[in-house]
């Protein structure tokens, strides 16, 4: 487990746009390193923000996109193509702009698709999907990214919920959602931390206190973004309201 690192960025467009370039440069990396790479994507504003600031940069097609395996970490049950769902949000921000190839976009199954309105066979087939390319465990993703919402959840997996306590599933459907829609496909923490790096992106005073509580060590259970590390790295990318009540023995890096 990686210690937690935490960059402040003047505002949430700051924000966006450096996590952009900054994954631009971990994925040519990556690529340079063994030819591939493969990225996590996170819904949510920021997180499309940042697909939206790496279409629009330059420095995009310095990313070789016929190479990249793409996951999501959670996906909301809606038909395929609702505004909703975070690949929908994915594709409209960068996807339909890049050569990528689609046999390495690996999306959740939405309710109108192989498995109907069931979504424990959907999350069923991704961790199959997951298994099938890890020799049946959960690919080394050399970026995971997550947003993180004020009561701390990340991806789909909420406090006290039977998704923090899954221990061995790498992912499960999440019913009743404390947040629209009530049915979502997430992964697990367990598979979010076989990342080499995980980046946690957020902003705004509300969630000040979450941050805060999830750099001072709170149980996982209780704030699910404390459990959420990277093998190699844990990069906390907060704007100055989120960062307002980090601890005091965190030396946050101003960019």
């Amino acid at each position: 487990m990686s210690k937690p690192e935490v960059v402040v960025h003047r505002d949430g467009d700051l924000l966006a746009a450096a996590a952009a370039a900054r994954l631009v440069t971990r994925i040519v990396d990556a690529q340079a390193a063994r030819g591939w790479a493969s990225v996590v994507l996170t819904g949510g504003r920021t997180g499309t923000a940042v697909l939206e600031h790496l279409n629009r940069s330059a420095a995009r097609d310095a990313v070789d996109w016929s190479r990249v395996d793409l996951f999501w970490g959670d996906e909301r049950f809606l038909p395929s193509g609702h505004a909703d769902r975070n690949e929908t949000q994915a594709r409209a921000a960068l996807l339909d702009h890049v050569p990528l190839d689609p046999s390495r976009v690996h999306v959740m199954e939405p309710s109108d698709g192989e498995f109907g309105d069931d979504p424990e066979a959907a999350a069923e087939a991704y961790a199959s999907l997951l298994a099938s390319l890890a020799d049946g465990g959960v690919p080394s993703f050399d970026v995971c990214m997550l947003g993180v919402g004020e009561e701390g959840h990340v991806a789909s997996v909420f406090p006290d919920s039977p998704a923090v306590h899954e221990k061995e599933r790498t992912v499960v459907a999440v019913r009743d959602c404390p947040k629209p829609p009530p049915t979502r496909v997430s992964l697990t923490l367990e598979s979010v931390r076989s990342a080499q790096e995980v980046w946690l992106m957020t902003t705004g005073e509300a969630k000040a206190e979450a941050v805060a509580a999830a750099l001072n060590g709170a149980a996982e259970v209780d704030l699910p973004a404390a459990g959420a590390t990277g093998r190699q790295r844990t990069l906390w990318l907060l704007d100055t309201a989120a960062a307002s009540a980090v601890p005091a023995l965190f030396t946050p890096s101003q960019a």
